[in-house]
């Protein structure tokens, strides 16, 4: 098969895992075909040594014909846990709300099975999702998510302590902030009374600053901040005024290169189905994040 170049992979909320085991990259994301409408048929990954030509699609997980969500595979991100690869991803269907389940497999290409029955971790009857993991300063693992602005409006930022597992939620949700902190999210709906919160990805500074991506609508379309932390996970938390990216594109994560570079992935724009995986090469300066070329350009 061909290999591809991220411009001909229509997916949404790219996260990319470097496995030093095998020293290849690993993209997962929303497929752009099925993302809104249509029965996905589970989550692809496509490989790569070079972060420009990908092979693929493989089918990293495919659900049992038991499996509780048959609409709205989203945003699958694949973490490195005590030895084996864990997928937190979003799931919905007509009978039951939007939530983040976690899947398990030994390789990162899968095949991913559902921890705990594929029961979402976040809380029954809340329409949630985005959920990623965090490893606070004991080692101890958190999920971050988002509570959605279709049920609340202004949209909410959670923080969740996991069993060592990874299994379950151990203990109830804290909020962290609304979107409407952030100074340059702007309204959206039919009232225009409802703030996005989307897509949270955690980042220590070199400083040891805890900061968090997430991403909201803007003044140029889909756009990502960054949020800030004065204590560990539970905050408080504080929004920079100005974003880390603003002309409709989004969703983004941090990864290290094999050589050390970091790099910054989103998709632009936020078109469906026009939506394409970009990375960019990323600096810290003191407390910022700049953006610089795109990586492999």
């Amino acid at each position: 098969m061909k290999p591809l170049s991220l411009s001909e992979i229509n997916l949404r909320d790219p996260f990319i895992l470097t496995d030093e085991r095998t020293g290849a990259y690993y993209l997962y994301g929303t497929d752009g075909a099925t993302a809104w409408s249509g029965k996905p048929t589970g989550f692809d990954v496509y490989i790569s040594r070079d972060l420009v030509s990908w092979e693929g699609p493989e089918p990293a997980f495919r659900p049992d014909e038991d499996f509780w969500s048959d609409r709205h595979y989203w945003a699958p991100e694949v973490h490195q846990w005590n030895g084996r690869c864990y997928m937190f991803a979003s799931f919905k269907s007509e009978q039951q709300t939007r939530g983040t389940s976690i899947l398990v497999s030994d390789s990162p290409v899968g095949p991913f099975i559902p921890l705990f029955g594929g029961k979402p971790v976040t809380p029954d009857g809340w329409e949630c999702l985005d959920g990623t993991l965090h490893a606070d300063d004991e080692g101890q693992p958190w999920m971050v998510f988002c509570r959605e602005w279709v049920e609340v409006k202004d949209g909410e930022m959670y923080a969740v302590r996991l069993s060592p597992d990874l299994s379950r939620a151990d203990g109830d949700p804290i909020l962290l902030f609304k979107a409407s902190d952030a100074p340059w999210a702007v309204a959206v709906g039919d009232n225009k009374d409802s703030y996005i919160t989307d897509g949270p990805y955690m980042h220590r500074l070199p400083d040891g600053e805890l900061v968090m991506l997430w991403s909201s609508a803007g003044e140029q379309g889909y756009t990502m901040g960054l949020a800030r932390s004065s204590g560990g996970i539970e905050g408080p938390w504080t929004q920079d005024a100005q974003p880390v990216f603003a002309k409709d594109g989004g969703h983004g994560m941090l990864f290290r290169t094999f050589e050390g570079e970091l790099c910054l992935t989103i998709h632009i724009p936020n078109a469906n189905p026009q939506e394409r995986p970009v990375i960019f090469k990323v600096k810290e300066e003191g407390s910022r994040l700049v953006i610089e070329g795109q990586a492999g350009q």
